[in-house]
Order: C-alpha cells, then structure tokens, then sequence
C-alpha cells in the first residue's frame, strides 16, 4: 500500500507537471482556520520561547486561503498534496490527519477544473492498474474511470429519489414534507434546510452516485456555495461541483468567489452558526478576504487522496490505506 501511494503521488506529479500545473507549498500553521460550520480545528498555540505573550495558531484544514492568495499574485496553474489536519473524524472513510490535492488554475471556472480532474483520476488509475486501464474495483461495483465523466445536477438527483428540490425554494419545512412524501425521513422541525437536505442525502442519494462510473454532482443550492460563485443567470444554484465514484465522495470544487464583499458576509454567517451550535467561533483571516478581491476568474478543487487511493486499491478502510492510522493511537 506504501508504494501504491508512492505512485499514486509520482503520477499526480507528472501528469499535472506536464500540463503547466506549478507545485506549491504553504504552511500547515494558520493564524485562522476554514470556517466551515461543522469542522473543529486542532489549536496548536505559539509560545514565543523568549517569553511574552503567546497566540493562537491552527493546524489547517485545507490550504485553501494560501492557494488563492497565491492565485491573487499571479500563479496561473497550481497544485499541492497538502498535509490536513481535522478534529474529531474517524471513521472508515475519515482520519484527523489525511492528505489532499489542492487544485487550481485561472482564467476558466468549474467546468475546466472538472476536465483537468477527471484526466488526472483517469491518469492515475491507469498508472495504478496492472493492466495500464482506467478501472477500479471498490466494494463490488466495477467501475470505469476513462474521461469524461458523467454530469448530474443536485435537482435530478433528487427527483429520481422522488423530492422537488427546487419548489422547496430553500424552505426546509417544504423540504421536510417532500422527503417524507417519498419515504424519506428529513429530520424533525426546527433543523435548517441544509440539515434536511443532507439527511435526505445521505439516505437516498449519495449510496447510488457514480456506481458504474464517476459522476460530479453539479448545481448545488445556493445556500451551500461556501467559497463558489453563484450560477450566472440562475441564483438558486451555486457553481459548485462534489466528486462521487461508487457512493464515496472523492473531491469538492467551485468556480471560484472573488467578490470580497460577499465573502465576508458569507464567513461571517458562518462564523455565527458555529456560535450557535456551540463551536469555536474562528478570526477571520484578512489577508485572504483582501486577496478574494483581486482573484482572477478560476477554477479550485480539493480531493481526498487517501480515498481516491481506496478507490483504486479495493481498499475497505482509509486506515487500510496509512502506515499509521489515527485508529491505532486513538
């Protein structure tokens, strides 16, 4: 498995090399971590060794903010297999400390970064098949990598599992009754819309994406855009695409937000539901808010390299797939 990795690393590197793609690095140590609501960061405060006064530093969760402020400074095409770092995930597909391809290239938006990903996937399971062929074989679905990979808006998705996503109009009661309509228990009142929805995700939807081939799931509501763009032309939906091959979710991306001030009403609503749920409420880090305003248009994907190496090993764990997985110490 070390030297599966091995090569599963060495490929990423020649194939994104070879089409202009510049290797970075960024620190691991963060004055301000992501904000997404449901991620806890590992604190790792600084003590000045001279005395004084300390201050707070976080293992980061993703290179995210780094990345695009180097996209801010000129970097066209970029790329990292970043070290990661999230508190509290365990499970088989989860481990605190895991290792993720960063992605990004200007001057395109969702829709090229998704070509670049899905060459680079196929790249990879042919470079990992003993054959050469873009294949993988994971938890009894055979599936074909070779690019392009299938497209499906989040709305289909839902219809075919019998919700009208879009007439729910982002109201999570409406919501609740289209899922229990369908069978589909949604949570119970007072949840949010996203809360509802990804309960009827999970259960309904995620298990069957990609099962013979990879599909990205494209469209998403506007209210889980995170760092993406709203669709031009269409509010409801943000430009934001999740990677899915046999049920397991392989990578995230978007057309990238290079609008500071909505940026920062964005992180600053998150900052505010972490409040409310009870979770450290994060600074904001303002040296990435003033590098949003100067993004050029691009195109960013983070996947999840330990679990694309599952893919492509037959692996059942991501601990299967580490020398040292967090379930050995944990």
């Amino acid at each position: 498995m070390a030297r599966a990795r091995a090569r599963l690393q060495a490929e990423v590197r020649r194939h994104l090399s070879s089409r202009g793609y510049d290797e970075v690095e960024t620190p691991c140590l963060v004055p301000a971590p992501g904000m997404e609501p449901h991620i806890r960061a590992f604190e790792a405060p600084f003590v000045p060794e001279g005395g004084g006064e300390g201050r707070p530093l976080y293992l980061h969760s993703s290179p995210e903010y780094a990345m695009k402020r180097l996209l801010a400074e000129g970097f066209e095409r970029i790329f990292q297999l970043a070290r990661v770092f999230r508190n509290g995930e365990v499970s088989e597909t989860h481990n605190p400390e895991f290792t993720m391809l960063e992605m990004y290239r200007s001057g395109t938006d969702h829709r090229g970064i998704m070509r670049d990903l899905e060459e680079l996937v196929a790249s990879c399971a042919a470079a990992l098949d003993r054959d050469g062929r873009p294949r993988a074989r994971w938890r009894g679905s055979e599936l074909s990598l070779a690019a392009p990979f299938d497209r499906l808006p989040v709305a289909e998705a839902f219809a075919a599992a019998g919700v009208d996503l879009a007439a729910c109009q982002g109201d999570a009661g409406r919501l609740r009754d289209e899922g229990r309509r369908a069978g589909i228990e949604a949570g119970p009142a007072g949840e949010s819309f996203d809360d509802a929805f990804f309960r009827i995700f999970l259960a309904a939807i995620e298990p069957h994406l990609g099962r013979s081939r990879p599909v990205y799931l494209v469209d998403w509501p506007a209210s889980m855009a995170a760092l993406a763009r709203l669709t031009p032309g269409d509010p409801r939906w943000a430009a934001r695409f999740e990677l899915y091959a046999a049920g397991l979710e392989l990578a995230n991306g978007f057309f990238e937000l290079n609008d500071a001030r909505e940026q920062r009403r964005r992180l600053l609503e998150e900052r505010a539901l972490r409040e409310r749920l009870g979770r450290p409420a994060y600074p904001l880090d303002e040296r990435f808010l003033e590098a949003v305003g100067r993004l050029p248009d691009a195109g960013g994907v983070a996947l999840g390299l330990d679990r694309l190496l599952m893919l492509l090993t037959g692996a059942r764990s991501v601990a299967d797939v580490l020398l040292f997985p967090a379930k050995d110490y944990l």
